[in-house]
């Protein structure tokens, strides 16, 4: 039976024969060129489709197994981490980039989060998201790590999780800067690596509690 191929960033299709792939798109940021080069892949390799999916890429639905590696020559980027045990996207909102209502700079943040973590290998799937500011258009709040801008600095949240059993995030820490944030998310990635658990973080806090929690990443 055919499955996904993850060395190649391909999801087996519903019809248990053609392929889903997404080209890497930090934050959800793309080029105009970029565009055209994948619109370009998808016709050239006749995709069903192209969707824009919850992880902010656009997928290229319905390949067949022996265009996969053609379509990512011609694509010539790298794969977004939409499956296996590792930091998939990291969400992020337009921030004061963009955004007349952001308090804090959630893509310039939301992108350095991106260019160390993203694909990281873990002993679980592992979200992120960040927003900036308290309208969390980024869904920080069903994360493993969220962190929301704030007219005072970043809140930082752990434990979010939006599959079958919902889980709010806890929030840690507040009014934070963007350092002070990074070093945070160094810590509870370090602590996820190392407790070895494949469940959810937010399932191993529950087990251990949020105090000890804390205690575990040096708080």
């Amino acid at each position: 039976m055919a499955k996904d191929l993850l060395e190649k960033g391909a999801i087996l299709q519903r019809d248990q024969e053609t392929y889903a792939i997404a080209p890497h798109m930090p934050g959800g940021i793309v080029s105009a060129e970029q565009l055209r080069k994948i619109a370009d892949v998808a016709e050239k390799y006749e995709a069903a489709t192209l969707k824009a999916t919850s992880s902010q890429r656009i997928a290229i639905v319905g390949l067949k197994e022996e265009d996969i590696d053609k379509a990512w020559e011609d694509l010539d980027t790298k794969p977004g981490a939409a499956i296996g045990l590792c930091v998939r996207s990291i969400k992020i909102c337009p921030g004061t980039t963009f955004c007349k209502r952001g308090q804090q700079d959630a893509v310039g943040l939301g992108l350095k989060l991106d260019e160390k973590y993203h694909g990281m290998p873990l002993p679980s799937k592992f979200k992120m998201a960040v927003a900036g500011c308290v309208n969390s258009c980024s869904e920080p709040a069903v994360k493993d790590i969220g962190v929301m801008g704030t007219p005072k600095g970043y809140t930082v949240m752990v434990g979010g999780n939006a599959a079958v059993k919902p889980r709010l995030a806890d929030i840690i820490a507040d009014e934070l800067t963007e350092e002070e944030v990074l070093e945070l998310v160094e810590k509870i990635v370090n602590f996820t690596r190392t407790n070895g658990s494949k469940q959810r973080l937010g399932r191993v806090i529950d087990e251990m509690g949020i105090d000890k929690f804390k205690e575990g990443i040096g708080m």
